[in-house]
Formats: C-alpha cells, structure tokens, sequence
C-alpha cells in the first residue's frame, strides 16, 4: 500500500513546495491538493460534514489555484506524484483545463493523476453555469473532451454541454492515460458512474465501512466489464496499524493523510514523525 500527503493549501502557513520537498524527502508517494474556486457567500448547498451553510475550516475561502499550486511542486521535486483530493474540471473549460494538466505532466516528468469531485457545493457550481442535477453529465463531458485532446492529433467533441470542432492542441501528457480518480461517498450510484467513467475511489474524509464499499465497488467494477481492480485511495486520520493492515487486505492501494495548518518547520518536523510511525523509508 502508498502513502500519500494532502495539505490543505491557502495562503498562510506552509507554502506547497515546502510541503512537497518533506513529503518526498520523508519518502511519501503522491502529493494532493484539494480546489475551490471560490465560496458563494450566500448558499443553499450544505457542506457534508456541517449539514448546514457552515464551514469547517475558513481555509475553503482561501484555497490557492491546484494546477499553480503542484506546478511549483513540480519544479521543486523529482519523484512525489501529483494529484488533487478533489479538483473540479465541471467549472472549467476543458480545453483550457487539458491544457494546463498536459502541460504539467509534461514538465513533471509524467507524475499527474487527476482527483475529481461533481461538487457538493452547488451553489459555487451554479456561479460556472453548472446546473447541479447535471454536474455528473458536465463532469464525465469534460473528462472524454479532455481525454480526446490528450490522446488524438485532431480532437474534437459533441456532447450536450461540450461541443468543439477538429483542433490541435500540445504538448500531449507524458503519459498514455492519466490517472482519473472519483472522491465521492461509498453509494452504488457513484459507484456505477466510476466504473464507467474513471480509475478508481477517493474516499471521503468521514467514510465508513469501508471494507464492505470496497467490496461494491469491485462487484460494479466487474459487472461493467473493467479489468483488473480499481484504485482505492482512503483519505486516514491517525495512522493506526490495525485499520491500515485491514484497508490493505480489503483492496486499499494507497492511504493519504492530512497535515497541519502550522509553520514550515513545524509540518516538516510533523511528517518524519508520520513516517516513522508508517514505517515509511526515504
């Protein structure tokens, strides 16, 4: 099993390339990032772990751009992927968005994965002309548009909510396919969107049972005629070796944690404690 980072970003605290280069350093796998492109003040939408209009953490009105974010990353690391816990693609055009992601696998030295989310803050969805019973049909439009400009000489695309004629775009990732991965809540609807549209799970920060959605999820994932098993990527609190060896055992590939919204040195000395404790080796 992996292990990988996610901080939070915003503009205070540990700037996202100083968290990087001790996440590599203490010998974590992949680097998230999360994405917000903005708070609606006003909302109707309520957050999932508040069930209200509230917010847990101020840091979701100041969270920096992902792709300007793992681009500084990039250029300060060799090894850590790149990957977000969860970006939005339904708020961007995809043209530009495929861009900005070949662009960074290209000069990460092909280290890009892709966490996506539909969105639960419908409100921030609606600024971008996102109708919210159709963030799914946005999101999986966007991801084939994206996927054609990434793998065709000429791409193009006719969906209900993309449409763009015969067009070239480079660089092309590095990559033959990068690596698409849902964030959403365990539930056989999302399930059965996942398998037929991506690469894997991100499980949500208060996910239960884990074990029994994993098992779901690789029965929807057969009956949708995909090979192999998906990526099971569970967002941890505490390491705990007990969970840790059981996610393994039930088809967890990769386990990610938080860090702390402290000072450098602080973060820094949080994360070699981490890894010791995960066994982790530099």
């Amino acid at each position: 099993m992996r292990y990988g980072i996610v901080l939070f970003t915003s503009d205070r605290g540990i700037t996202p390339q100083d968290a990087a280069v001790a996440a590599e350093g203490a010998g974590f796998d992949t680097f998230y990032v999360p994405e917000h492109t903005h708070i609606p003040v006003v909302r109707a939408a309520a957050h999932p772990q508040t069930g209200d209009a509230s917010l847990p953490d101020d840091r979701y009105l100041r969270t920096l751009d992902p792709w300007v974010a793992l681009a500084t990353v990039a250029a300060v690391t060799s090894r850590i992927g790149l990957s977000t816990a969860v970006a939005l693609p339904a708020e961007h055009h995809p043209i530009t968005l495929a861009k900005t992601i070949a662009s960074l696998d290209h000069l990460s030295g092909g280290r890009v994965s892709l966490g996506v989310g539909f969105g639960w803050n419908t409100d921030e969805l609606a600024h971008h002309g996102v109708p919210p019973a159709k963030r799914r049909t946005v999101l999986r439009e966007h991801l084939d548009a994206m996927r054609a400009i990434w793998t065709d000489e000429e791409a193009s695309f006719a969906g209900e909510f993309v449409n763009f004629g015969a067009s070239w775009s480079w660089p092309k990732p590095i990559q033959k396919r990068i690596p698409v991965h849902l964030g959403a809540a365990g539930t056989e609807k999302s399930f059965t969107w996942l398998a037929k549209n991506v690469d894997g799970w991100i499980t949500t920060p208060t996910e239960d049972g884990v074990d029994a959605k994993i098992a779901l999820l690789h029965r929807i994932w057969r009956e949708q005629g995909r090979e192999g098993t998906p990526e099971v990527i569970a967002l941890a609190g505490k390491p705990n070796p007990a969970q840790l060896a059981q996610w393994a055992e039930a088809g967890v590939t990769e386990a990610v944690f938080g860090m702390p919204d402290r000072s450098t040195d602080e973060v820094r000395a949080y994360l070699d404690r981490l890894a010791v404790k995960l066994g982790i080796t530099a």
